[in-house]
């Protein structure tokens, strides 16, 4: 059951309402969006028909929920839900460009990847200082090293920054830093991860993992929101296939399928599905047609010395390229940039 909590109720409404569930042997887990209040309720099916909280102050409304994942699912909401990072929104009526270096690597580095991604039109900007690697020699990053220099570039660019978190001892310091908290392709079932990532006041972007499918990934957003956080964007980033020439497959018909499955925005990451400059603008082309809410791609001032995915970063004709489609394709589809809204 899911409990909807009027836009004016209160904290005692809401702390009424969990002991009343407590009272009668059933669990209440609080999520908190930026529009509305949601009160999910564990228990057995006596225990769901004896709450009887639709009289009770605060209460909007109870549902039933029949999909696994009860706080995200598209049947509690009747409406798609718009995040906002920084003031910047992600949802069904903006389109939202993210970019910026794979990683942090130098202060300058960093600085003019952002002025890059800015010039671009990107309002969000992407940068790991914390890189979980397949090889453990390859460049790990920076750390907090990293999230300091991404927190003056933002204060120098004026872009909210997404940065990734790969730990859950970590959680605490990269919120210090960061507008947006990352879960990572190789964390998306990192469970005490994302239940700590829950907790932290910050929306999350929670990436696809390698071989999850719609369900999988749906009920690891399902843990963020349990512990109180319904501030997530949903990011297809490439599925593992048998196809060896690309990194990964995009799904593109992740995009349709799961909008229509949850109410949380749904991004694309083509870089990382790609992993070759030449395959990013007709990937993330593909996935504004499909209606993404949104684009993160990498972008490096030098590509050919990057430290950490050079091959597939943006710079000079071809982020130019994917700036004209990120201006051009999502006023096609009723769209308006999320540059116009934050600004």
């Amino acid at each position: 059951m899911v409990i909807v909590m009027a836009p004016g109720a209160t904290d005692v409404d809401i702390d009424r309402i969990v002991a009343h569930i407590e009272t009668h042997n059933g669990q209440a887990f609080v999520s908190r969006g930026v529009t509305r209040t949601i009160i999910g309720v564990v228990g057995t099916e006596d225990v769901l028909e004896t709450l009887d909280v639709d009289g009770l102050p605060g209460v909007a409304e109870t549902m039933r929920i029949t999909a696994p994942y009860k706080l995200v699912s598209a049947q509690n909401h009747d409406k798609r839900t718009t995040i906002r990072v920084g003031g910047v929104p992600i949802g069904p009526d903006t389109f939202t460009f993210i970019a910026g270096p794979c990683a942090v690597e130098t202060p300058e580095q960093t600085l003019e990847a952002a002025r890059m991604a800015k010039n671009a039109g990107a309002t969000l900007l992407r940068g790991g200082a914390f890189k979980p690697r397949t090889s453990p020699y390859a460049f790990q990053g920076l750390g907090v090293q990293g999230l300091r220099i991404l927190a003056e570039v933002r204060d120098e660019v004026g872009l909210p920054i997404v940065t990734e978190v790969t730990d859950a001892a970590d959680v605490e310091v990269v919120a210090e830093y960061a507008d947006m908290l990352q879960i990572g392709t190789r964390n998306m079932q990192n469970f005490g991860l994302l239940l700590a990532v829950g907790r932290a006041n910050r929306p999350v972007m929670l990436k696809r993992g390698l071989t999850a499918t719609y369900e999988e990934w749906l009920m690891a957003a399902e843990y963020v929101a349990q512990r109180g956080n319904l501030d997530i964007v949903l990011c297809e980033r490439g599925v593992r296939s048998f196809e060896p020439s690309i990194r990964n497959m995009l799904d593109v018909s992740a995009v349709a399928m799961v909008q229509r499955l949850s109410h949380l925005p749904v991004i694309v990451d083509p870089s990382h599905a790609a992993g070759r400059r030449d395959l990013v603008v007709p990937l993330a082309r593909a996935g504004i047609a499909a209606g993404a809410d949104g684009v993160m791609v990498d972008v490096h001032p030098h590509p050919e010395a990057a430290l950490c995915d050079g091959a597939q970063a943006l710079f000079g004709d071809s982020l130019d390229e994917l700036a004209r489609a990120v201006a051009t394709i999502p006023p096609l589809l009723g769209r308006t940039s999320a540059a116009h809204v934050a600004g």
